[in-house]
């Protein structure tokens, strides 16, 4: 899994997240040796790594998960 900590902090563009998965799909090219996406693609979920734009929506979601069972919590007294 990559470090996000600093990129919870910063609000990011899609643009911005975008880059930031070519970053990582190119690493995955040259460390491969491959021009393949297909191949890149199936790298990647074999050694189970998400793109950082997967990593960002989890972490999205499960930050407003909790909010929603914390605000429901505090509802009830």
């Amino acid at each position: 899994m990559m470090l996000l900590y600093g990129l919870k902090l910063c609000p990011l563009n899609k643009l911005q997240v975008a880059s930031l998965d070519f970053v990582v799909n190119s690493f995955f090219m040259k460390l491969f040796n491959t021009g393949d996406f297909d191949t890149v693609q199936t790298c990647q979920k074999f050694f189970g790594f998400a793109l950082t734009s997967v990593q960002l929506s989890k972490s999205a979601s499960k930050f407003e998960n909790r909010l929603v069972e914390t605000t429901a919590a505090v509802d009830l007294y």
